[in-house]
């Protein structure tokens, strides 16, 4: 046999496994993408060719005369699979572009049009070559597919090999850059070598020919297998994490060509040994290098467990670092990209369990896998991943089950520091608060006193008949001052107060009358100001856990904050609804509502929007809600874009509790009530 047809053999047999092997593991990897899609159909053309080729000369190596339905199968596939290889190929390039962010869709589809558009075109010659099949060209096929054809594969070879110089100057590193090259001078050799047989056909020799389609195919097969090691080692179109789908891919065809080994050995020595024994005796050889091999799995397990150990080390570091900072929110966020990142997965959802001490409901599903997150018989929720591929390797299972068991410790700390945090800003607010009622008492205790006396005095010059008028309407108007200086001392001598939040038992009275009194002052209010004010408030006692003090607070605080916010002609409501155990107090106002740059402070102390307002007024109310152990939310906008709404929610009391004695004091607050009005 001589050397030519050896070498064709081997390139022939290399160029049938190496296309299969990548349809074998894009098959099993299944990732749902276009790329990888086309990619199969490229290694089926190939596959066809080469195989079909093999084919053929191995029917020619043992028949004389070789069967005519084997030749005409194989003429088929050689045809079919070198036919749409441009095509493919240039799709290939396109989808690869479209997934680097560099063409467009329109322009893809246009790629995609000219790639398909010749074999469309040229289906005709298709049709004639596959007619030739008594006498085919196995060699240099391409000469029975028409004179443009050649062309045309000339054509897509270097319109690719220029496609792979664009993707290098753009690769994101070294080893994409490397890569890309090596595909580019691959397809521009073939290139050369495809224009030199277009010349070799026109009349040269026939060796000169074979040599060239054996430089062709080998230009075919570097790519394919320069593919092995850039994914296996840099993680090349996001398989890398899938090695033991590469590994037992690669294990499975190593065992078929050592079945194919022994088939050929059993004809070369089949003078000197029966074939039953030379295969028997090569079958049973790999048992003495079962040593060598178990030590070298052994390391390479090995070398895998220590790599995901550091790895693991790198995704913990930031996650322990995040969990000190006492944020869930940004550790959440973290753990989701750290983990995505490492592990090259689709995505990665952490699903924290909110306290909940059953587990979460899982979707075990190969593009959805749940993991866990329990600690001492706690759950604390679930981490839910998406491979890039149809499942998870080995040993990204068994690093996400390493996370798992990892990540409540963490997530545990964080919230223990943000607890912590938290107690210590309300310490801080405390002591904050403290000061400001310290100095709100010495405040009333310098200024209240001596205001009364100035605001009794100026009131006794009034009844004066002899004082002009002039003066008259002057100290009128230093009178309403003095009022509205009142009224802010008065709230920050309520803000001042100790508050106890939750803890009072006695606090009782009746919500009806109280509402009502504070409904009836402010009512005037509302008509100086041309608001229409209803309420709505049920006609049967309410028993609230409160005091008349800290409910006529919240009312008439909210109250006049709706008043003052609601523009002439608006409209504010009140109502009271017993809700079982409960009841719901609410005022909604129609005016312009709270801006978005507000919404996180308007329960702030001393935050106003108002020119001479105090900012005391919603956070009163949070504090006298706190007090009574009640709830107090809030909305806005609440219709067309306009007015706020907010509610109290209080405990209800047994409807025998004794309220006599907070409805005489919500009587004698109305007049602390006017003032405010007034302010």
């Amino acid at each position: 046999m001589a050397l030519s047809t050896y070498l064709r053999l081997v390139l022939l047999t290399a160029g049938t496994l190496l296309p299969l092997f990548w349809m074998v593991v894009i098959l099993g990897h299944r990732r749902q993408r276009n790329f990888e899609r086309v990619f199969f159909f490229l290694c089926l053309a190939l596959l066809f060719f080469f195989g079909a080729s093999l084919l053929a000369l191995n029917t020619r190596l043992y028949y004389s005369k070789p069967p005519e339905a084997i030749t005409l199968f194989s003429w088929i596939l050689v045809c079919a699979g070198l036919w749409f290889l441009p095509s493919s190929l240039l799709h290939l390039n396109a989808e690869y572009a479209a997934v680097r962010g560099e063409l467009a869709k329109a322009a893809k589809r246009g790629w995609i049009l000219a790639a398909y558009a010749p074999a469309v075109l040229l289906a005709p010659s298709l049709a004639a070559a596959l007619r030739t099949y008594s006498s085919p060209d196995f060699v240099v096929p391409g000469r029975r597919l028409g004179s443009l054809f050649p062309i045309w594969l000339l054509a897509a070879v270097l319109g690719s090999a220029v496609w792979q110089v664009r993707f290098a100057k753009t690769a994101p590193d070294q080893g994409q850059k490397n890569f890309h090259r090596i595909l580019a001078w691959s397809l521009f050799a073939m290139g050369v070598c495809l224009a030199l047989l277009h010349e070799t056909s026109l009349g040269s020799s026939a060796e000169r020919a074979a040599a060239l389609s054996l430089l062709i195919g080998a230009c075919s097969l570097l790519p394919l297998i320069g593919l092995i090691r850039r994914v296996e080692k840099y993680n090349f179109l996001q398989i890398g994490r899938q090695r033991n789908l590469i590994y037992a891919v690669f294990a499975a065809f190593l065992a078929l060509l050592y079945l194919s080994f022994v088939r050929r050995a059993e004809t070369w020595l089949e003078p000197y040994l029966p074939p039953e024994a030379t295969a028997a005796i090569l079958l049973f050889l790999p048992v003495f290098f079962f040593e060598p091999l178990q030590r070298f799995i052994s390391r390479m397990l090995q070398r895998t467990a220590q790599r995901e150990m550091d790895l693991m080390q790198r995704v913990f570091g930031p996650i322990q670092e995040a969990a000190r900072l006492g944020n869930s929110w940004h550790l959440k966020t973290l753990v989701e990209q750290s983990i995505a990142e490492r592990l090259q997965l689709a995505g990665v959802r952490l699903e924290p369990a909110d306290g909940q001490a059953h587990a979460p409901e899982t979707h075990a599903g190969n593009l959805d896998q749940a993991f866990p997150l329990r600690q001492g018989g706690r759950c604390f929720g679930t981490l839910r991943v998406k491979a890039h591929g149809a499942m998870l390797s080995g040993e990204t299972r068994s690093a996400l089950e390493f996370v798992a068991e990892q990540l409540p410790s963490a997530m545990e700390l964080c919230r223990l520091i943000e607890e912590k945090l938290r107690l210590e800003r309300e310490l801080a607010e405390r002591e904050r608060l403290a000061l400001v009622g310290q100095t709100a008492a010495s405040l009333s205790h310098n200024l209240k006193n001596p205001l009364g006396s100035i605001k009794t005095i100026l009131q006794l010059q009034l009844e004066n008949p002899e004082m002009p008028d002039s003066m008259r309407a002057e100290t009128r108007m230093v009178l309403a001052e003095i009022s509205r200086l009142s009224a802010k001392l008065n709230q920050l001598l309520q803000f001042s107060r100790p508050a106890v939040r939750g803890t009072r038992t006695d606090q009782r009275c009746d919500g009806r009358i109280v509402l009502e009194e504070v409904s009836s002052v402010l009512r005037h209010e509302a008509e100086r100001r041309g608001v229409r004010f209803s309420v709505t408030v049920e006609s049967k006692p309410l028993p609230l856990a409160i005091s008349s003090e800290g409910l006529s607070d919240i009312a008439s605080n909210l109250i006049v904050n709706a008043l003052e916010a609601t523009p002439s002609g608006g409209h504010v409501s009140l109502a009271a609804a017993a809700n079982g155990v409960t009841c719901t107090l609410a005022v909604e106002d129609d005016g312009p509502g709270i801006s978005a740059a507000a919404r996180d402070k308007i329960l702030q102390p001393f935050f106003t929007t108002k020119p001479q307002g105090t900012g005391l007024g919603l956070a009163i109310v949070s504090r006298r809600v706190a007090e009574a152990g009640g709830e107090f939310r809030w909305e806005s906008p609440v219709k067309d874009g306009c007015g706020a709404r907010f509610e109290v929610v209080l405990k209800l009391l047994p409807a025998n509790a004794n309220t006599g004695k907070d409805a005489v004091d919500a009587e004698t607050h109305s007049a602390e009530i006017a003032g405010r009005s007034e302010a």
